[in-house]
């Protein structure tokens, strides 16, 4: 029997939780299944399952009614902001695993592929469980644009996250999920997870991203992120909401529905000294101070603590700090100061923005503080991006940057790259001779730098991190 919308509370922690249905989720109607190679097809579609009205925040919201809401059987965690979601949410959900919860995450882009957006207690779903999932949100979708055109009305256009993000949830509830933890994929007010209705929200930071669509100011972008925040929901601030900005825009959201936000707050106590050492931070939070060590960058440090607040105010409860250590030592940050070969060093970063590629650099910086010591950069960047922020954020960094294009619609032409790099090379008074190489796709730039035994680290679009790490994998 499908989810009736009724709502029974139960007591977790110090906090009320809905109450999560005994019998199993099942999709209220038929659906036609999609092969693997089929739901890929449909979710690469970068165009649209076509309509009229555009896409909307109800086109999901519908979607899920006709589903029989399975992102109702199970709490939703939901993570906005700039910079740190991804490494967040996976933060939150390993912690909330190691705590003894049955979770789920969701996360965007992937780098290799679409399956590894949706994971089920730290495992990437199957591929006939995505294409499964796949399959009934795009039923459910051809179901309700039947009925709007029945009834006279113009048919929804379906965005392939729209799509994603409701196979997900369907993937979620069938499997049994306790808690969930979606990451944003843009803006927060009409993006389609906020189609769900989050029991607690984190906004990890703000930095100008997306300008085209979220407005052209921190102040603008802050607060289509900040529209995450609703009332009945707890709030977690990260630290890159502190700017006062920021502060002001989400200080206002937060008054006017009546939360109270715990505001992210961590210490280093000791950086990695070199790759694969120890971050050890002090995350001090509302109902205990932890003191945690793995294996990442500082700037890390600042998610980790926000996940910390996270699952801290989900669960209502101190945390177990000998779990909290297993927990975020062995959770992985695919694309995130990734080595994936050392002999020659094969490194990818998934930085995308100034904020980003300024906080891999410090912790580059850490490791390696002479830049002639350094790998060289391989830079990629997308047309919708601050490529000149990102250029002028990485590229003097690196003693030797070679320049290449990935294969997204939004890829920035390699050329126009690299005139960029040698217009920050020149203002900076380095030689022309330090871009040794501009290579028209990934593969060829791998293979030349590889036969060079050139050490590398990519960086500057998650394109790119995500094309590099897919050879590498072949």
């Amino acid at each position: 029997m499908p989810y009736d919308g009724a709502v029974v509370l139960k007591i977790k922690g110090t906090m009320l939780m809905p109450l999560h249905h005994t019998e199993p989720y099942r999709i209220p109607f038929d659906v036609p299944e999609l092969a693997f190679d089929e739901a890929v097809r449909l979710a690469a579609d970068t165009g649209t399952i076509p309509g009229d009205a555009g896409p909307l925040l109800e086109t999901v919201v519908d979607m899920l009614d006709e589903l029989g809401r399975p992102d109702q059987v199970f709490d939703v965690l939901q993570v906005a902001g700039t910079n740190g979601k991804s490494s967040t949410v996976r933060f939150t959900e390993a912690i909330l695993r190691g705590e003894g919860c049955r979770t789920a995450l969701y996360t965007s882009p992937h780098l290799v592929c679409y399956p590894e957006r949706m994971e089920v207690c730290g495992r990437v779903v199957a591929d006939d469980v995505f294409a499964h999932g796949v399959s009934a949100a795009a039923e459910a979708g051809r179901r309700v644009n039947a009925r709007r055109v029945e009834e006279g009305r113009q048919r929804y256009t379906i965005t392939p996250f729209d799509l994603l993000t409701v196979a997900a949830l369907v993937a979620f509830a069938e499997a049994g999920v306790e808690v969930a933890v979606l990451e944003v994929g843009l803006g927060g007010r009409w993006d389609a997870t906020s189609a769900t209705n989050p029991v607690g929200v984190a906004v990890t930071g703000i930095g100008l991203d997306h300008m085209r669509i979220l407005g052209n100011t921190l102040a603008e972008i802050a607060a289509e992120k900040a529209a995450v925040i609703k009332p009945g929901r707890f709030a977690v601030l990260g630290e890159g909401t502190h700017e006062p900005e920021v502060q002001q825009v989400m200080d206002e959201r937060c008054a006017a529905c009546g939360v109270t936000p715990v505001v992210v707050r961590h210490e280093v106590i000791s950086l990695p000294r070199f790759m694969g050492d120890d971050l050890a931070v002090r995350c001090p939070a509302p109902r205990a101070a932890y003191t945690v060590r793995l294996p990442k960058p500082a700037y890390q440090a600042q998610n980790v603590a926000c996940a910390v607040d996270m699952a801290e105010e989900y669960l209502g409860r101190p945390l177990d700090e000998a779990l909290l250590n297993a927990s975020l030592a062995a959770c992985p940050t695919p694309g995130r100061f990734d080595v994936l070969a050392r002999d020659p060093l094969l490194m990818i970063d998934a930085c995308h923005n100034p904020q980003s590629c300024d906080a891999f650099v410090g912790s580059v910086g850490e490791i390696a503080p002479e830049r002639s010591a350094r790998p060289a950069l391989l830079i990629a960047a997308l047309t919708d991006k601050d490529a000149a922020g990102i250029v002028q954020s990485l590229v003097p960094a690196f003693p030797r940057i070679a320049v290449t294009q990935t294969d997204s619609p939004r890829a920035l032409p390699a050329c126009d790259l690299a005139t960029l790099v040698r217009a920050e090379l020149d203002r900076e008074g380095r030689p022309a001779t330090d871009l040794v190489a501009v290579y028209p796709c990934v593969p060829e730039a791998l293979g030349a730098l590889e036969r060079a035994g050139e050490a590398v680290v990519a960086a500057g679009t998650i394109t790119l991190a995500g094309e590099v790490a897919a050879f590498v994998a072949k």
